[in-house]
């Protein structure tokens, strides 16, 4: 049982009789900063070196001996404009003990290193004995909203936890298990469509992905609040992906189980969401599927018709995401919400486009894509629209059917698995659609290797200035 007097590593500590004076120092201000120290501190710091070069940790001792203060450095402004949770990088070197932040920050940048903070206390131990590693801890730095803070920590810990679970135990099963834990808590509700009910319920294409694997395919669906705007999020929930017939190689499969990130983002995002109470009428809409192999796999050169009525020749089992997606955007756009979002682990073309480290989207409502840049920025959240080309949309239609789920030539992929999924809205004015790459391929500061949370932060920042919150 968890000690009630221990906070969790994602949250803010109370302040103690202890407590420690945190300094977050940049180097234009170091040296007046120093000079109004008593001289055995600036003494101290010339010793170690101190420079306050960004992420630089000075621990400095009092005349007992003991902790008297911590200083952490901020760096200059070309290093502040290229780095992100610089507080959070330094948690790790501090000792551990309840820090009090003292700093000169504006509103916004606060509010991002005292995200870095909490998140540098995620840790993924599952799976490894013993208990973790101590850290260092922080009172709630004055003028921050530390309840929201600490509900946007625990929603990207959720992600990250539900990307970072291998396959073994993160099947269409326990996604939904996942789901129907997350609607307990925030007392939502919550359906499940499964197996061989996906087809008289007209999920055709996610049973036509996920019919090949052992573990049954299924539609999760949650529900919450009660008034407000309609905000409806859907989540590719592909829970480890082989490519299907078109098999992947061994060095493409390694990172599959990442295949849902999709689905854990809108997840983090939903927890945000709920645990804040925001007005709104919010559902979550998860295809959970695994793309497998067996006799009864969809196979190349097949033609599948959609919920919406629309065939697609499958010319890549590889190109499944899109395929689920499609129905579960298809029902979504029947409700007409007044927010559309989606959220895939889509293409590699994406990554060829921007890189690991940004969440390209794809809208037509240029409010949205404004509000989602000046968002991210803010956040340190990175985000970046990609275009939703008209001339690209021949790329496909096949002929032979309405829509081709793998149009040839690889140009423009990103932008015309973009397209396809936009076939299946047609009712909804204000749809987005991220095609996120769901993993930290190096280690960084709050971040580490592994799974993460993409446009997830943007959005919760956009949504209520787009939604009249």
């Amino acid at each position: 049982m968890t000690d009630p007097d221990t906070p969790s590593p994602l949250a803010f500590a109370r302040a103690t009789a202890h407590t420690i004076p945190l300094h977050l120092v940049t180097a234009e201000d170091f040296a007046a900063w120093k000079d109004a120290q008593p001289a055995a501190v600036a003494a101290w710091l010339d010793t170690l070196g101190f420079m306050a070069r960004l992420g630089q940790v000075a621990s400095v001792p009092g005349p007992d001996g003991a902790l008297a203060l911590a200083v952490v450095g901020h760096g200059e402004a070309q290093d502040r404009a290229r780095a992100r949770f610089t507080l959070g990088g330094a948690r790790g070197k501090l000792p551990t003990r309840v820090f009090a932040l003292h700093h000169d920050l504006a509103p916004q940048p606060l509010a991002q290193e005292a995200l870095g903070w909490c998140l540098a206390g995620y840790r993924y131990d599952r799976f490894r004995k013993g208990p973790a590693a101590a850290l260092a801890e922080l009172t709630a730095p004055e003028g921050l909203d530390a309840p929201r803070t600490q509900a946007i920590a625990a929603g990207e810990a959720l992600t990250r936890d539900l990307i970072n679970t291998p396959a073994s135990h993160m099947g269409p099963a326990e996604l939904e298990d996942a789901m129907r834990a997350l609607a307990k808590v925030h007392g939502a509700e919550m359906q499940s469509v499964t197996g061989d009910a996906l087809l008289e319920a007209n999920f055709p294409l996610i049973h036509a992905v996920g019919r090949a694997s052992a573990r049954a395919p299924r539609l999760l669906d949650l529900r919450w609040g009660g008034h407000g705007p309609r905000l409806t999020l859907v989540g590719k929930g592909v829970c480890f992906d082989t490519g299907g017939l078109n098999l992947k190689p061994g060095a493409s499969m390694g990172l599959m189980k990442k295949d849902m990130g999709g689905a854990a983002t809108v997840m983090g995002l939903a927890q945000m969401i709920m645990a804040q109470g925001w007005p709104v009428r919010l559902r979550v809409l998860v295809p959970a599927v695994e793309n497998a192999v067996a006799g009864n796999a969809m196979r190349p050169g097949d033609i599948l018709t959609a919920r919406n009525g629309l065939s697609v020749e499958i010319n890549n089992t590889d190109a499944e995401g899109r395929l689920v997606l499609a129905d579960a955007l298809s029902l979504a756009d029947e409700e007409t919400p007044d927010a559309l979002i989606c959220m895939a682990t889509l293409t590699g073309a994406a990554r060829v486009a921007v890189g690991p480290d940004i969440a390209p989207f794809f809208t037509r409502d240029t409010a949205l894509s404004e509000a989602l840049m000046r968002a991210g920025t803010d956040t340190g959240d990175p985000v970046w629209p990609l275009p939703l080309h008209p001339p690209y949309e021949s790329l496909i239609e096949p002929g032979i059917a309405d829509l081709d789920n793998a149009p040839s030539g690889g140009m423009a992929g990103a932008s015309t698995a973009a397209l396809f999924l936009h076939r299946f809205v047609t009712a909804t004015p204000r749809f987005v659609h991220f095609d996120i790459y769901g993993h930290q391929p190096k280690p960084a500061p709050a971040r580490p290797k592994g799974g993460v949370g993409q446009g997830a932060r943007a959005l919760h920042a956009a949504l209520p200035g787009v939604l009249g919150l």
